[in-house]
Parts: C-alpha cells; structure tokens; sequence
C-alpha cells in the first residue's frame, strides 16, 4: 500500500512538473516582450509615415476639384479617415516585412542576437516573440479586411463618386444583358447615364425553356423620383403554349428589380462590400449571367491570404536578418525591397491570370503565399543549424 502510494505521489510530482513547463512555455519573458515590442512599435511607425505620405500625395492629385466644389473640411477629413485604412490593408505584408527587418538588423548588428543564441537560447525559441507578433497583426488584419475596411472603403467610394469623378460611371457598352430575377431577362441596345435612357429595349419571362412573355419597347427612361422605368411603344407578346397574344401600348411605368447603376461595369463595388454582402452580391451576379466573376472571388479570397502573406513575411524578415554580416542593415533593407517587389510581381502574375484565364482565384492568390511559406522553410532550417 505504501509502494503504492509513493507511485501515485511520484506521478503526481511528475504530471506537476510537465505542468509547469508547459505554463513556462507559454508564458512570456523579457526577450518576449522585448522583440515584441520592438516588431509593433516599427511597424506602427511605418505604417503611420506611409499613411501620411500617401494622404499628401493623394491630396495633391484631388485638391483642385476639392477647392472648385467648395467641398466641406469635415467631408474631406472623413474621407481620408476612411482612406488611411485602405492604403494600409493594402500594402500591410509588405511594410510588416521591411518593419521586421528592419528593427531584426539594428539588433543584430549591435550583437543582441548574438547574446541572445549563446546565453543557450534556441533559434527556434528566439523566433516565438516573432510569431507572436505576427499572428497577432495578422488576427487584426483578417478581421478588418473582412469587416472593417470594406466599410471605409464604401465612404471613400462614395466621396471619390460625388465629388471626385462626378457620378460618371463606366460605359455599360452596347448589346447589354442582364438577368434581373428568377426567370427573367432584360436586353438593351445600348444606355446613356448622361439622361438615364436606354435603346430597343426587351424583357422576357421563361419558364423552363417556354418563353411565356416577351415585353419589346422603342426606349425606356428611369425616374429617380417613383423608382420605376418608364417605356415608350410598348408591344407585349404572351404566351401560354397553345395560343399566343399580342398587346400594344404606347406608355407605360413599370417597377424592374433592377436600377440604372446595375449597368454600369465597375469593379470598385467589390471593395466597398464585407465578405457576407460580396458573396450575396456574386450570387447575384450569375443570376444576371454575367461570364467573369474572377475578379470578384479574388477579392474575396484575397482577404484571408493576404494576412497569412504577413505572417510569412514575419517569419522570413526575421531568419535574413538575424544574421550579422557586412554591410549592415543597409544590406537588409535592400534585400527585404528586392523580396518585396518579387513577392508583388508574382501576386500581379497570378491573379492577372485569373483574372483572364481559367486560373482558380484560391489559387491564384495563394500560390505567392505558399512558395515564399516554402523560402522562410528553408531560411529558417539553414538558421537554425
């Protein structure tokens, strides 16, 4: 009985002393903070000096049609209140790259590092910090990419709309065709967003392959005050498969599911929508048989990839210049701009070619993040040793 105890108390001393190892793993040191610190405070720098200099070039480019409309401070500071978020998604791998390398070459060239790995401390253990960061950036990134800054962009959009670019929508083009609702189909010859009419237009209903109506007019015209489409020389043929049926009216007001800037070709929509509204609105669009939704599937994809490019980038920033070697930080950065502009051209590759070929959109935006995923695989085994 009393082996039997001191068995019992042994394994308890054991799973005790697994315990606290394990909380000591996952408790924070000096050295964690330390870096921590370190990789948020530069990178936040960074990403405040890349906000200010992109809201000054973006103001240079805006403020002449900014001062002829007389447009309001308070509606140009909450423009660019909504722009700082944008430009930072946007270039948010790179600038957490070049923050990581950057402030990794300053430590490593005043023997920090160097410290750091002969005190006993593993490579493996010196890059927890680093991930640490990293993921927590990365947390942040993926739920404002998919929450927060399609809200900012749609009052960045709007203000672009209405002061900006004057409401002029893209040309919808000729022969446009559009599906606006289960079964039914609309065809214009052409439309002028100048006075909102359309030419030859045609609405259809089908059920199955049965063409039940088939509605033809000369011209429609939208009115923006009762929200419905007005049409000129109406001819309506119905059908019921035993007889058909013609009926003509001269004018007519008709409410379609369907508004005048649904013709218009524009692609920055895609933007101003969260990832649940993005996805209503490409169902949406092939209901309306529209061929091409690549762009729009990269969008959204692009929104999970690209904070995991950021991650990786951590990772990777953090294996090149950990290394002391001459030259300095100056090197670094120069190796870390060269990294970036290779990383930016094999994203523009990729989605370019789903964009116009049969390239899956998952595909092509994390087709980048795998292959540099692999080149941090390597930095890190060849630091490691």
């Amino acid at each position: 009985m009393e082996k039997d105890k001191a068995d019992i108390n042994n394994n308890k001393g054991i799973e005790t002393t697994n315990s606290g190892k394990a909380w000591n793993m996952l408790r924070l040191k000096k050295l964690d903070w330390y870096i921590i610190k370190k990789l948020l405070s530069t990178f936040f720098f960074a990403i405040m000096v890349l906000a200010l200099i992109s809201c000054v070039i973006d103001y240079s480019e805006k403020v002449d049609a900014i001062v002829s409309k007389k447009v309001p401070f308070a509606e140009v500071a909450n423009y660019y209140k909504n722009f700082i978020p944008h430009i930072t998604a946007l270039l948010f791998p790179l600038f957490i790259f070049i923050a990581t390398i950057f402030f990794t070459s300053k430590i490593a060239y005043k023997s920090e590092i160097i410290a750091i790995l002969s005190s006993g401390v593993s490579f493996q253990r010196f890059l927890r910090p680093y991930v640490i960061g990293g993921g927590f950036l990365c947390l942040v990134s993926l739920v404002a990419n998919h929450w927060i800054i399609p809200v900012a962009n749609k009052q960045r959009i709007h203000f672009e709309d209405t002061y900006i670019n004057e409401g002029n929508y893209t040309y919808a083009g000729d022969n446009i065709h559009l599906g606006i609702s289960k079964g039914v189909y609309i065809y214009m010859q052409n439309f002028n967003f100048g006075n909102l009419t359309g030419n030859r237009f045609t609405a259809e209903k089908i059920s199955g392959t049965l063409l039940k109506e088939k509605l033809m007019a000369d011209y429609v015209s939208y009115d923006t005050v009762k929200k419905n489409w007005h049409l000129h020389n109406v001819v309506i043929r119905t059908n019921d498969s035993l007889s058909e049926h013609v009926h003509k009216v001269f004018d007519t007001n008709i409410k379609y599911s369907f508004v005048p800037l649904d013709l218009s070709k524009t692609d920055a929509i895609k933007e101003a929508l969260t990832t649940s509204q993005l996805t209503t609105y490409i169902d949406q669009e092939k209901l309306r048989g529209r061929e091409n939704l690549n762009l729009y599937y990269i969008e959204k994809d692009r929104r999970s990839a690209q904070p995991f490019a950021g991650f990786v980038l951590t990772l990777m920033g953090a294996c090149i210049a950990s290394r002391k070697i001459r030259g300095g930080s100056g090197l670094h950065l120069a190796l870390g701009i060269v990294i970036s502009a290779i990383y930016i051209m094999f994203m523009q590759l990729s989605t370019t070619f789903s964009a116009k070929s049969n390239l899956s959109p998952m595909l092509a935006v994390w087709i980048p993040n795998v292959i540099f995923a692999g080149v941090a695989y390597l930095l890190y085994k060849r630091q490691a040793k």
